[in-house]
């Protein structure tokens, strides 16, 4: 992959600018030379001081903004999340569930295609770390909700919150296919992610009949307890003569 780096023009370091001028958008400008660098180079070896000169920003206007590269990171999954859920979706009304979620997905992957080589250097980070991989785990889940939403797909309750996790698992699947795609066309991708949406729909339908399937219990339990909770405190009340 380093190989892949050098031989990629968007990889070519730029020289620093004038730290007396800042760029009209601080904030956007330190997330872009975040994913600049990580195309560059490994993410341990990226610090705030490379990223606040790439940005063109000196190291006290960058705190202002960012308090860590964690930080930044999700400022850039909020970034792409907004660049999908600002595109129109009115062609997706009517269509299966199915089609919409892969519809919004490849949106999603369209938006961080400029970014690719710096989301897989990022990516392989997470797979060497299992710490930043439980911290982009809960990143991904939450763009997930979004992602579920623009497509008119629930997202909460207990469903959802296995919708969710499920789907961030996927999309973790997914890129790794992503990353090896050169066809313009992504054809491989859109396979890769049909096949995942499948076989997605399909656990969703056996937590939701699960799901159904518990109700009752769940509401017998609370009702045993709330029965319990209730005869306890009047016994307290009768103890304390009241």
């Amino acid at each position: 992959m380093d190989q892949h780096k050098k031989s990629t023009g968007r990889g070519a370091k730029q020289e620093a600018g004038d730290l007396t001028s800042p760029p009209k958008d601080p904030r956007e400008a330190i997330v872009e030379a975040l994913l600049e660098l990580a195309s560059e180079r490994n993410w341990d070896d990226i610090t705030i001081s490379d990223i606040a000169t790439r940005a063109n920003l000196s190291l006290s206007v960058f705190r202002d903004y960012f308090p860590s590269k964690g930080a930044i990171l999700a400022a850039f999954f909020r970034k792409i999340d907004k660049a999908v859920l600002d595109a129109p979706n009115e062609d997706l009304a009517g269509e299966p569930a199915k089609e919409r979620l892969f519809d919004v997905l490849m949106r999603r992957l369209d938006a961080l295609a400029p970014y690719k080589l710096g989301v897989e250097s990022i990516f392989d980070w997470t797979r060497r770390d299992p710490i930043a991989a439980a911290a982009i785990n809960r990143l991904a889940v939450n763009s997930m909700r979004f992602m579920l939403e623009a497509a008119g797909i629930e997202s909460e309750g207990a469903v959802g919150a296995v919708k969710l996790q499920g789907l961030a698992l996927a999309w973790a699947r997914i890129l790794p296919v992503w990353f090896r795609d050169d066809d313009s066309g992504l054809a491989t991708t859109m396979a890769a992610l049909d096949r995942e949406l499948t076989r997605g729909a399909s656990l969703v339908a056996r937590a939701e009949d699960l799901n159904r399937l518990a109700a009752p219990l769940f509401t017998l339990t609370r009702s045993l307890f709330d029965s319990r909770r209730t005869s306890r405190q009047r016994a307290d009340k009768e103890d304390a003569g009241i």
